[in-house]
């Protein structure tokens, strides 16, 4: 014991070090307790056998499995129900439009007529005070879209400087064109042998379309213009033909990415259902289109991906495109009434 309380007084002598004795010390040997009694461990206390048998039954315990649905609901007995409030993007896809307008005519034929002629209609687009599908579209973007469009811009504008950027879109915009170009003359039926750019013919874009124009016959209409009388709005739709048998507006896009889904086509849908609501209501054209395609070629020559849309999913998206449409309408009215006189 002397040693010990020896080695206690250097340890609290050193510099920042401290011991403090502690309040019951107890030593034994194999034959006597020295001091107090031991301290007595309150787990003994317990009655194990009924806490084995406890033990035993929860872990033997086979209930139902947990979903995530039975998780919310033990969450709502024990903390309550989940205030839960709809962002501005939900209660944009929940709500239905105000003024409805059916995207499929009902006193016109399905039927294609194929007792006219088999030039494919190519309506001049009246440029009017009316806005074009395009315009809809773009002034009604969601500050998401725009948000993303933004950054790609300045991205591309910080790696490719002010006059690069400028050279990259218009590149872009003439490879679409020629693009276009060369799936006019290929559908069309006389074939424009005359005008035909054999470097068009070459190029990836087409490459890419190939398997593709192989499902695709009985073209009735293209690079023609629409116009909806009603809900008044024009546009210039790029063919109207028979894909695997279904009467389509298809709509050729070009990209330097994979867009292997439809919802990759970001407002593409929109565009595509546009069309079809505006020929089936547009006096020049006497048949009636309830399909869409959206064909997107790629410039590497890879395999483009076309995105069928039935009668379904043209009615899901122009419910969609209605939406828009109310929202360019209250947008012009209100910069309208903001303008001085």
């Amino acid at each position: 014991m002397k040693v010990f309380q020896t080695i206690c007084r250097q340890l609290r002598s050193s510099k920042g070090f401290s011991v403090k004795p502690a309040a019951l010390v107890d030593f034994s040997t194999s034959s006597y307790l020295c001091g107090r009694k031991k301290k007595v461990n309150p787990y003994e206390k317990v009655d194990q056998e009924k806490y084995s048998h406890l033990v035993q039954s929860v872990v033997s315990f086979k209930g139902r499995a947990q979903t995530p649905e039975s998780l919310l609901e033990e969450d709502a007995l024990l903390y309550g129900p989940v205030s839960k409030s709809k962002s501005s993007k939900q209660d944009e896809e929940t709500k239905g439009p105000q003024n409805w307008f059916p995207i499929f005519n009902p006193e016109r034929s399905v039927k294609p007529n194929t007792s006219g002629t088999s030039i494919p209609l190519k309506i001049p687009l009246q440029r009017k005070v009316i806005p074009s599908v395009t315009r809809i579209l773009q002034q009604t973007m969601t500050s998401e879209q725009i948000f993303y469009l933004e950054r790609w811009k300045q991205r591309m504008i910080q790696e490719l400087g002010e006059d690069g950027f400028a050279e990259y879109t218009s590149n872009i915009f003439l490879q679409g064109k020629q693009f276009h170009q060369a799936l006019e003359s290929i559908l069309s039926p006389q074939g424009n042998l005359k005008e035909r750019d054999e470097n068009l013919f070459e190029s990836g874009y087409v490459e890419s379309v190939q398997h593709v124009l192989k499902d695709v016959t009985g073209v009735r209409a293209l690079e023609s213009g629409v116009q909806h009388e009603t809900l008044k709005y024009v546009g210039l739709l790029d063919c109207v033909a028979e894909y695997q048998g279904k009467l389509c507006v298809i709509d050729w896009k070009t990209s330097e990415r994979p867009k292997p889904y439809i919802q990759n086509t970001y407002d593409n849908p929109l565009q595509v259902v546009a069309y079809v609501g505006a020929i089936n209501y547009d006096a020049n054209y006497s048949f009636q289109v309830q399909c869409g395609l959206i064909v997107v070629a790629y410039k590497d020559g890879s395999p483009a991906h076309p995105h069928f849309m039935d009668e379904e999913l043209c009615s899901h998206y122009w419910a969609k495109w209605l939406l828009r449409l109310e929202k360019y309408t209250e947008k012009e009215k209100n910069q309208n009434i903001e303008k001085p006189d």
